[in-house]
């Protein structure tokens, strides 16, 4: 199995013939964060979805946790232990938080397991697990599907946009959710935010995704990481 939880080699991929994305290259280890960063139509929802094989690949090449995916189905690539926190409303909205959890345990993961994991990351949810999840708000909804994804018994967690619209107190619990599951449970986590702060608060490198291509990558950590995203994202 590869040492790479995910890897990414020369992929291509987009709507048609409207190709989007243009030779990208990446790599997570195990216990890392990579954010990608960029303007709005750059191409940073399309990658996550081509990960997940909701767009096909026209070139290159995914690999998850040692497994060749192009052209695998989504629900091929979930069960693999990919958990995916997408942009959109991705909750069952007439359906009960539990029942919203239960739906997407991996095969072999334990209920008991799960909900101990929600547990330890946003405890308020296990007093609202008969509550419909179309009726929490926009932020309880945001960390249901972060803690879903969590308790699903992923090692690889695509996350998208999440913080979008929200308050900063629900912002920092879920970077301190995030840091700390990813070093728990060792996962590989790719994040595509534009939320600086946070990104740098959160991951362990950034890409910047410019037209399709990455044009930078660097340590989140580095001096003038903040300077050097925002003076990218504002040209």
């Amino acid at each position: 199995m590869s040492d790479h939880p995910l890897t990414i080699s020369s992929l291509r991929s987009g709507y048609g013939e409207a190709i989007v994305l243009r030779g990208i290259n990446l790599t997570i280890a195990p216990s890392h964060i990579l954010a990608v960063v960029g303007k709005n139509g750059m191409g940073k929802s399309t990658l996550l979805k081509s990960i997940m094989g909701y767009l096909p690949k026209s070139a290159g090449a995914v690999k998850i946790r040692g497994h060749e995916v192009t052209g695998w189905a989504p629900h091929r690539i979930a069960r693999l232990g990919v958990g995916y926190v997408a942009q959109e409303k991705a909750l069952f909205q007439d359906l009960t938080v539990e029942q919203n959890i239960r739906l997407a345990l991996r095969p072999g993961t334990e209920w008991r397991t799960a909900i101990e994991c929600v547990e330890r990351t946003f405890p308020f949810l296990m007093t609202r697990l008969t509550q419909r999840a179309g009726t929490l708000s926009g932020g309880e909804q945001k960390m249901l599907l972060t803690a879903r994804a969590i308790a699903s018994g992923a090692k690889v967690l695509l996350i998208d946009e999440i913080t979008e619209g929200l308050q900063p107190s629900v912002i920092e619990r879920l970077a301190s959710v995030i840091r700390a599951e990813c070093e728990r449970s060792r996962l590989a986590v790719l994040l595509i935010e534009q939320n600086i702060p946070f990104t740098l608060s959160v991951a362990d490198r950034y890409s910047i995704m410019d037209r399709g291509e990455i044009a930078y990558t660097g340590s989140a950590k580095e001096a003038g990481a903040a300077r050097n995203v925002t003076k990218f994202l504002s040209v």
